[in-house]
């Protein structure tokens, strides 16, 4: 392949692109409150999966008891 061209690969191109409407502030604080919403949302699934365990145990309890 290196016969008929160069054996360089290509390289992808460089740009440099500056966002119109951005301001860094903001997407700091738009980023720490969505890490908040996502860790609260994370605490609450926990809480109520262990209770349907303490649930489901307790009633494979009582059924196996009960028959």
């Amino acid at each position: 392949m290196g016969l008929l061209g160069s054996s360089r690969r290509p390289t992808p191109r460089r740009f440099s692109y500056q966002p119109r409407h951005y301001d860094p502030a903001k997407d700091r604080s738009e980023n720490i409150k969505r890490r908040i919403r996502i860790k609260s949302k994370v605490n609450r699934g926990r809480g109520s999966s262990a209770m349907y365990l303490v649930l489901l145990l307790l009633l494979a309890v009582w059924i196996y008891y009960n028959f």
